[in-house]
């Protein structure tokens, strides 16, 4: 087990070899886990993927999840995420926070998002801290700092606010919009 685990911008700094396969069986061999484990992640976070394809030839979301996977193997306690939803389509998105929430909550670890997304904030995080010029202008339980910031009034407004209409997350749950 590792402290801490950590994610760059670019996920692909993280990754150096010539295919998925050879990613997944060094993560395996530097991390003391079964063979197979990184794999298995990675099968978990992003389906699908070939073993043989070279890293930079896979999507960024692809990409995303190899890097998880080879950190996650390693079992950090803590998960740095820097801009994760870099690159990504709203399917990519949408995976990238069911595995926050999993690594989160299922595996109880600290999760921490540098993010400029603040409709992934809205999505997950517990507590916000905002920075301004290097210093912390707000910090406190998300809900509050995101309704508090006059600076993203128009985008908390479509992501926090009630609305009389299904958001798109409504709608692919099959739900009535909370009011």
């Amino acid at each position: 087990t590792s402290l801490i685990g950590y994610i760059p911008q670019e996920p692909s700094d993280l990754l150096y070899c010539q295919s998925v396969e050879q990613e997944c069986q060094n993560a395996d061999k530097d991390n003391e886990v079964l063979p197979g484990t990184t794999f298995n992640l990675l099968n978990q976070l992003v389906p699908g993927v070939s073993p043989k394809t070279h890293p930079r030839d896979l999507s960024e979301g692809q990409r995303l999840g190899l890097a998880m996977s080879v950190v996650l193997s390693a079992n950090p306690s803590v998960l740095i995420l820097d801009e994760p939803t870099r690159g990504l389509d709203y399917s990519a998105k949408s995976s990238l926070i069911a595995i926050i929430r999993s690594v989160a909550i299922g595996q109880n670890k600290l999760v921490i998002l540098a993010t400029h997304d603040v409709e992934l904030v809205g999505e997950v995080a517990t507590r916000t801290l905002f920075l301004s010029d290097g210093e912390i202008v707000a910090d406190g339980p998300t809900v509050e700092v995101l309704l508090s910031s006059p600076a993203f009034a128009p985008q908390i407004a479509k992501i926090m606010s009630p609305v009389p209409w299904l958001s798109i997350n409504d709608v692919l749950n099959g739900i009535e919009p909370t009011t």
